[in-house]
């Protein structure tokens, strides 16, 4: 998501660092590379000229800071400029309070944008803040849709209504008539069974006609939904933006997710598509796991597409999936010495809690320290961990305790157990040899580590 764009930019900025100030003469080339990149990013080339237009005039005019450097004067009129685009600092919240529950999200979009996987990651979102949702598909036209949502809420334990009795009723008379009957129906289950947010997801279309227009502003009057999210497929590009147009212009949508953001999208749909709607973009996709579902901070994008990275949204993540036990119990063996092969193990599978590794090492800076780790996010080979530990599972309990005792006779039978070979046991011993090394030089960061685990992050409740 936006490596692209970001690459563009850094040597944009690289170029200006050899300037005393910004002048007119050095700001043309300058826009004109940062016009090149937001257009080959794919955005809509009307906001291009208005965002250009704004940066010229700040960057030129009395609001030229001499304390700050060309370069850096342009990232800081690039993020404030960027950042109005998003729609300010703070995340949007999601509207899931109703005067009667179930309060209602009524998901809208075009066939094949993620739809009913978005549903499904929305309620796994939603039940891991202490919300009752269900699920339900009133896509009458293609059984297979209704089916994917069925296997996907087993998947993820979360109740939906099936509406057997009304689709048979129905049979291949289902329309319009019969959308709305298991709406209603699905309204009147989830406040029986103490649901509190009920996630309607919608037929889709190839494209937008009038009849997938009429029943959703017959499913908007009927349920009366706190939410219509339009779910666009960011690989699309300025496709997406024209649809979720459209839509907003029948429905009148109060948000919008983009899905497959961590594919090779270019990134341009999320910086146009709310400018155009003037609805803020809720949520993002980034991976096809139930939890691959991100709220959508405006901050956070910008200082990625500037190459300042997410180092907030790594924390939240990592605070999701940490076991804060065993995080304590870490840094008493951390300050006693204490850290073993067994320890060792359980870091390794805590970071693939984190998600593709690829995906958090791109969340970090792509400038200072972590600038060489960026560049490896394209050559992580994620089996290699499964490797390693595979190889410490092949140990002994005392060995694991005591990595002493492995000796030359130790190390082959390690590598037949672990199905690799003698180098690659040298190598796991030695990376972990490394670590303690590391661990026991820095141990006072481990009071930072429980600052962060500890730390309440901004819009918390």
């Amino acid at each position: 998501m936006f490596e692209t764009l970001s690459d563009k930019l850094q040597r944009v900025f690289k170029n200006l660092r050899g300037e005393g100030r910004l002048t007119e003469e050095n700001m043309g080339p300058t826009l004109e590379e940062i016009r090149l990149a937001l257009l080959e990013a794919d955005v809509n080339h009307q906001i291009v000229d208005d965002l250009l237009g704004h940066i010229r005039q700040r960057a030129l005019g009395t609001e030229v800071m001499t304390s700050l450097s060309p370069a850096e004067q342009v990232v800081k009129i690039l993020r404030d400029e960027l950042l109005g685009l998003l729609g300010g600092g703070d995340a949007a919240r999601l509207n899931v309070k109703a005067s009667q529950p179930p309060a209602v999200i009524l998901m809208a979009g075009l066939q094949g944008s993620g739809k009913t996987t978005t549903s499904t990651k929305l309620a796994v979102w939603l039940r891991k803040r202490g919300h009752r949702p269900m699920l339900v598909s009133v896509d009458v036209y293609r059984p297979a849709a209704r089916d994917q949502l069925a296997v996907l809420a087993k998947e993820t334990s979360t109740p939906i209504f099936v509406g057997e009795q009304i689709m048979e009723k129905a049979g291949e008379a289902a329309g319009t008539a019969t959308v709305l009957e298991l709406a209603k129906t699905a309204r009147r289950e989830a406040f029986s069974n103490g649901c509190d947010v009920l996630i309607v997801d919608t037929a889709g279309r190839l494209h937008v006609d009038e009849s997938l227009m009429s029943e959703m502003r017959q499913l908007k009057q009927t349920l009366n939904p706190g939410e219509i999210l339009f779910v666009a497929d960011a690989m699309i590009g300025q496709d997406a933006v024209h649809s979720a147009q459209a839509f907003h212009q029948q429905l009148s949508i109060t948000g919008v997710v983009l899905t497959k953001m961590d594919g090779d999208s270019r990134g341009g749909a999320a910086l146009s598509i709310r400018r155009i709607t003037g609805q803020p973009i809720k949520f993002i996709g980034i991976s096809e796991r139930p939890d691959g579902l991100d709220v959508f901070h405006p901050d956070r994008i910008v200082g990625r597409i500037l190459g300042m990275g997410d180092i907030l949204g790594l924390i939240e993540r990592a605070e999701e999936v940490v076991d804060k036990k065993k995080a304590a119990e870490l840094e008493k063996k951390l300050r006693t010495d204490g850290f073993t092969l067994d320890d060792f193990r359980d870091q390794l599978r805590q970071i693939r809690k984190l998600g593709p590794l690829e995906n958090v090492l791109k969340m970090l800076p792509r400038i200072g320290p972590f600038q060489d780790m960026q560049k490896m996010s394209g050559q992580v080979d994620e089996k290699q961990i499964g490797r390693v530990e595979a190889i410490i599972n092949s140990m002994t309990a005392e060995e694991r305790q005591h990595h002493q005792v492995i000796n030359g006779s130790r190390r082959k039978r390690i590598a037949q157990g672990s199905g690799t070979s003698v180098q690659e046991v040298n190598q796991v011993l030695k990376q972990y040899v490394q670590m303690r090394k590391m661990f026991k030089s820095v141990s006072s960061s481990s009071f930072m580590s429980r600052r962060l685990m500890n730390m309440r992050l901004p819009g918390q409740q």
